[in-house]
């Protein structure tokens, strides 16, 4: 079975400078209770890995508004005018990512590939300081796998033992995210003794630490 920690004990688990990916899209799918006890604890410079900015008092737009986020690597930041202000000013970072090619760096930091080859940005800003390779006559850009420290992922149930299953569209970055990091930590909206294994995305083997959500 896997440890059950209380919420307060997030603490034991981050750091100043630490890269942390965040399920969700739009804030879907993103486990706000971790996020505001990331908020408590007030864990500075941080890496924040996940489809955008979320929103001023939402997802991970909670941490960008109270300072906490460094560098953000993200597809958009448009629902989130902190974010832009925070980039202008030259307050945080933001490397603005394709969403196709964010969610398959993920996917090859988990699956233990270095990159991948994608014609997605050829021609633009996205290609700047990158190596593009011929490949059959045609140009691609290599894009690294991205990993990170620490996943907060958002369990629709989760059993004893860590294995995870995601509701509609909280399916998102959830999954694949929990294979790319060093550690990862699960929000359980339910707890269950078992799971049909036919509907479990996310096996025990990924799932560290299970936080059972209070309602």
């Amino acid at each position: 079975m896997k440890e059950i920690i209380k919420i307060e004990e997030l603490k034991n688990h981050v750091f100043d400078g630490m890269s942390i990916m965040v399920g969700g899209f739009m804030a879907v799918g993103t486990p706000e209770a971790l996020i505001d006890e990331l908020v408590k604890i007030n864990v500075k410079d941080l890496t924040i890995i996940c489809n955008d900015a979320g929103f001023i008092d939402k997802g991970v737009g909670k941490l960008i508004t109270n300072g906490q986020v460094k560098t953000l690597i993200a597809s958009h930041i448009g629902l989130n005018p902190m974010s832009g202000k925070l980039m202008s000013e030259g307050k945080m970072e933001v490397q603005l990512v394709p969403q196709g090619t964010l969610a398959e760096q993920i996917r090859c930091g988990g699956a233990g590939l270095g990159g991948f080859l994608t014609p997605t940005g050829l021609g633009t800003i996205v290609e700047e300081g990158k190596q593009v390779i011929s490949l059959e006559g045609k140009k691609f850009i290599l894009e690294q796998a991205l990993r990170a420290d620490l996943a907060l992922i958002d369990g629709y149930k989760v059993d004893k033992y860590g294995n995870t299953v995601y509701t509609k569209t909280s399916r998102n970055f959830n999954p694949v995210m929990a294979t790319a990091t060093n550690k990862v930590i699960v929000l359980a909206r339910k707890m269950v003794d078992e799971l049909n294994p036919d509907y479990v995305l996310t096996p025990h083997i990924f799932v560290d630490y299970i936080v059972e959500e209070c309602i």
